[in-house]
């Protein structure tokens, strides 16, 4: 998430109760979390194994519960929840607004789309041209949506991130990250029934141009999904996925968090989705693996029975 104006590191600091070791000059412009980040932006780190990773990325400014070195051109602010401080300062430059209606006022509608019965529509929502919203469908703030797109009941766009930062010996023992992202749904798209796609913690959450989903189908935060895909009922996609264009997902597919489906990939119903795809294959099993090699492995399990009893009786 981009800030509206930049913010002095001295600013950040006094605003978490820090300690500021480096160059306390510098700005910062956003607020992203690790898998996101770009130059300027606030993150945080509070595992000592990622602590290299989050040092040498873009972020300008660092959340860290330990003192260590810090990089030239950055900033650390030493405190002992960094996650806390993290979702402290989103809470301050992404606050919520609670509804006071059930379509916003700051919502922009196009031309020709049509709005059915009970649908909320909330803070500073795009909705382009020629749509059908369809009842029960609920879109949170700042979520975009293109022309020509298709949502049917009871869908949920924009819902926030499962994002929880894991605390030991503590009373509360999942801190919830607060949401920041966006959600954007491309033109010609078509969400079936009881959908739930949720916005990034603090990136976007992208719906390519031409894909369909059928009904029941989650897509989780900051996940960014290719042009004409069709995903059929009760996909589960974690956060973090990149998937390509013209990917079919088979019924009851489950996709693990941080992986990549290039282009052209077809992953048969009621398969786990464990690893990293390349492109233009057929995927089956749980773990995937090449459709055609789980097949040839089905035929030989059906024929155990047969070569126990023939092992069996050459003895």
């Amino acid at each position: 998430m981009k800030l509206k104006a930049p913010v002095d590191v001295k600013w950040i600091a006094n605003f978490v109760q820090a300690k500021l070791i480096g160059d306390d000059t510098l700005q910062a412009d956003g607020i992203n979390e690790v898998h996101k980040i770009t130059p300027g932006d606030i993150s945080f780190v509070d595992i000592e194994k990622y602590y290299a990773r989050t040092l040498s990325s873009e972020a300008t400014v660092i959340l860290i519960n330990k003192e260590v070195e810090c990089p030239t051109g950055k900033v650390l602010l030493v405190l002992d929840n960094p996650a806390a401080a993290y979702s402290k300062l989103v809470t301050h430059f992404c606050p919520f607004e609670p509804a006071t209606k059930m379509i916003s006022d700051t919502a922009v509608i196009g031309e020709g789309t049509i709005i059915q019965p009970n649908v909320f529509i909330g803070n500073n929502c795009s909705i382009g041209k020629n749509c059908i919203i369809h009842p029960g469908v609920v879109i949170y703030d700042r979520s975009y949506i293109g022309n020509n797109v298709i949502i049917h009941a009871n869908s949920v766009i924009g819902g926030d991130a499962f994002y929880f930062n894991k605390r030991e010996n503590e009373s509360l023992r999942y801190l919830k990250l607060e949401s920041c992202g966006r959600t954007f749904i491309h033109d010609n798209v078509e969400i079936g029934a009881n959908c739930a796609i949720d916005k990034g913690v603090s990136g976007d959450t992208i719906i390519g141009a031409g894909t369909k989903f059928d009904n029941y189908i989650h897509i989780g935060h900051g996940t960014i999904i290719g042009k004409n895909c069709l995903f059929a009922a009760q996909v589960g996609v974690a956060g973090k996925v990149t998937i390509g264009d013209n990917v079919l997902l088979y019924g009851q597919v489950g996709v693990s968090k941080d992986l990549v489906i290039e282009g052209n990939t077809v992953v048969l119903a009621k398969s786990g989705v464990g690893k990293s795809l390349p492109g233009g294959k057929v995927w089956f099993g749980i773990p995937v693996q090449d459709a055609k090699d789980k097949m040839e492995e089905l035929v030989w399990v059906k024929r155990i029975p047969e070569l126990w009893d023939k092992m069996k009786n050459e003895d």
